[in-house]
């Protein structure tokens, strides 16, 4: 079984190399900080702003990579014992994403927001404005809470086309709505 043997290396190697990275970030952004702007921010010798960036970057760096050489050899550890418990090698299982098609279905009742929203922009007393993703009364009344996160809702469940129309599957979403808040 050389070749778990040589996985289980390149998973600690990527581990630890994903560590350095990660160091050689940090050591890059404390180069781009401006210690100037840093030491009138917080009333200091631009001098001192330098050594406590210096050496908040280096404590980072530092912890970064332990932290990597740590997490891999945990993961070697755990498949060397799981491996001699069980006399097989420990092997990635390839189970489906349950929530991969999780998200907004354009088959969802509106909530009581969205409800109002498709009926108002349907009567034609709200409309989208054109060339933004906001909502806006037409005329006297009021308009939405939330006038861009209840388009983006809309959307995302393809109740609203690009061009600020209800679409039919959105047409379809108010006769639920409707249908859900008569009474019985």
């Amino acid at each position: 079984m050389p070749s778990d043997d040589h996985n289980d290396e390149s998973f600690e190697d990527m581990v630890r190399s994903i560590a350095r990275e990660l160091g050689r970030s940090v050591e890059r952004a404390v180069d781009n900080v401006d210690m100037d702007d840093v030491a009138d921010a917080v009333g200091v010798d631009p001098d001192t702003a330098k050594d406590w960036i210096g050496n908040a970057g280096a404590w980072l760096r530092s912890h970064a990579e332990m932290f990597g050489d740590e997490f891999a050899a945990r993961a070697g550890a755990f498949s060397d014992e799981f491996t001699a418990r069980t006399g097989t090698p420990r092997r990635p299982e390839t189970v489906d994403d349950p929530l991969t098609g999780a998200g907004p279905h354009p088959l969802d009742l509106p909530t009581e927001e969205q409800g109002r929203a498709l009926a108002a922009l349907e009567s034609g007393r709200w409309m989208v404005e054109p060339g933004t993703d906001l909502i806006a009364a037409k005329g006297d009344g009021p308009g939405p809470s939330d006038a861009l996160g209840l388009v983006r809702e809309l959307r995302v469940r393809d109740w609203l086309g690009a061009d600020g129309e209800i679409t039919v599957v959105g047409r379809h979403a108010l006769t639920r709505w409707l249908n859900s808040t008569l009474p019985n």
